[in-house]
């Protein structure tokens, strides 16, 4: 890596940092409790971890950006300090060849987020919404779990090269199955999201992003099945 990249890096990691604490502290509200700048740290060596290539950084600054943007567009509505730190531990623990990670993530942010002198209520919130990234299926009328949905699923409607890269590196953070099997399990997921009613909840995101995000799962599908074929 050239100096200008890693001075890049270390720039864009500072800024992350920086927005770690902002949020943090907004969410404390005046109250008490550890530096949040070594927790912040530890977030990021975990979102730097070597078998991730699409739930790397790049990914948690994707959805910070897109919960930006809902709350741009959206107006005022849910409590976006804690949707926003939901989306810092929603992939904090990470392995592909592993089932529970929203669920050890979730835990995660109850223990950091206990300590760091956020309330039981503020705490909780979090946690729910991380396992909710699970189903991606908040209920109606649940606008934090609405927010960090539509924000994580957002790169499903990307434009059709970013997409494309989306889809390789998810490939290879499961390089250890077998392409058939890979083919297989990846196409029970595509069905499964174009069978939604919904694939975005806000109301903005489900007019910017509903269209484009169907037409890239189709196609997508359609090359997994001619594949198989």
């Amino acid at each position: 890596m050239t100096a200008p990249m890693k001075a890049d890096q270390a720039d864009r990691e500072q800024e992350l940092l920086h927005r770690w604490t902002t949020t943090l502290l907004a969410a404390r509200a005046g109250r008490g409790g550890p530096d949040p700048l070594p927790y912040g740290r530890n977030l990021l060596d975990r979102w730097s971890e070597p078998q991730r290539r699409y739930h790397t950084v790049d990914h948690l600054r994707a959805v910070l950006r897109r919960i930006d943007e809902l709350a741009d567009q959206g107006g005022e509505g849910g409590e976006l300090e804690l949707v926003r730190l939901g989306a810092w531990f929603h992939d904090a623990v990470y392995r592909p060849d592993r089932s529970e990670n929203e669920e050890r993530s979730a835990a995660l942010a109850e223990l950091a987020l206990t300590e760091l002198g956020l309330t039981h209520h503020e705490v909780a919130e979090v946690a729910r919404l991380v396992r909710l990234t699970v189903t991606h299926d908040p209920s109606p009328g649940d606008l934090n779990g609405e927010t960090l949905c539509d924000a994580d699923l957002a790169i499903l409607a990307a434009d059709p090269d970013t997409y494309q890269g989306y889809t390789a590196a998810v490939r290879e953070e499961y390089a250890f199955v077998p392409d058939a099997a890979f083919r297989e399990g990846r196409a029970t997921i595509l069905r499964q999201l174009l069978a939604l009613p919904r694939l975005f909840r806000t109301p903005y995101g489900a007019a910017a992003w509903e269209e484009r995000a169907r037409e890239n799962l189709e196609r997508e599908l359609g090359e997994l099945t001619e594949s198989a074929g």
